[in-house]
């Protein structure tokens, strides 16, 4: 993809921006054309967002201030990029789907070698009970694994609330025989969770984290970690391939489970006596 929509989506690519600065993003990108010429007033207008905002973007992509990356767009090529955008189709929404799409496909390419998951469920299968963590971005992915998880698992703990609360749960999964925990950790890192997974390690409970990098925040040298890369084209975060990567260590994990076909034909056997499920 050439032209000033791909060489600004190149500039974005690889930095780490909040919500608010995706959305000054996503305006420079609307606004292609006319992004070397805005002043950091206009542009914080069209963003809707505080021109402090508008410094703030600038600096967290490595420029000194906003001036600095007006004049590094200014210096790009112009009419040549121009020329391009307009063989270019594809829209903010549809980068997004291939973006998320590239996710996948470099989970495909990590999972070829599937010993790690298979290391990641045997320990994960053996805990009783088997606390599930997730808090904030994350709270979707540990919810989604604990509801599955629990039909071929008999003691899954979900842990999804911060507070003091949190602490307490990991110790009371510790006393009545964990032996590991689930840890889903997505950006921005909740500074809780760093605390959680410390507290559980020192439990004695070994860690799996499922997280976007193998250089995320919550990388630590005794865990097993999986990465799953998500999605930055959109304001927030997509988490298509974590989510897969879930299901994966869950479908692993019955492999490892004694029992788990019984139990999930249990499960069948039972929901169509109650009609619980519309045929």
């Amino acid at each position: 993809m050439g032209g000033a929509v791909a060489r600004l989506q190149e500039l974005f690519e690889g930095h780490r921006l909040t919500p608010t600065q995706r959305r000054i993003a996503h305006c420079l990108v609307r606004r292609a054309g006319d992004a070397p010429f805005l002043s950091s007033v206009e542009l914080a207008e069209l963003a809707g967002v505080s021109q402090p905002s508008v410094t703030r973007f600038a600096v967290a992509l490595g420029f000194d201030g906003y001036p600095a990356l007006r004049r590094h767009l200014r210096e790009a090529p112009g009419k040549e990029a121009e020329a391009d955008d307009a063989e270019h189709t594809a829209n903010e929404y549809q980068q997004a789907v291939a973006a998320e799409i590239d996710n996948l496909r470099l989970l495909a390419a990590r999972l070829a070698d599937p010993a790690p998951v298979t290391a990641a469920a045997r320990v994960l299968a053996a805990s009783r009970p088997l606390p599930v963590l997730g808090l904030r971005a994350a709270s979707a992915q540990a919810r989604g694994f604990a509801y599955f998880a629990a039909k071929v698992h008999p003691d899954v703990r979900l842990l999804d609330e911060g507070g003091s609360l949190l602490t307490d749960r990991i110790d009371a999964a510790a006393h009545a025989g964990a032996s590991a925990l689930l840890c889903f950790s997505l950006p921005r890192h909740p500074r809780e969770v760093l605390d959680a997974l410390d507290l559980a390690r020192g439990a004695g409970l070994r860690v799996v984290t499922v997280a976007d990098s193998a250089y995320a925040p919550v990388a630590h040298f005794e865990d097993i970690l999986l990465p799953a890369a998500v999605g930055t084209g959109l304001v927030f975060d997509t988490a298509c391939a974590p989510m897969l990567l879930g299901r994966v260590l869950l479908e692993a994990m019955c492999d490892e489970l004694p029992g788990a076909q019984a139990r999930l034909e249990e499960f069948d056997s039972r929901a169509a006596e109650r009609g619980l499920f519309l045929p």
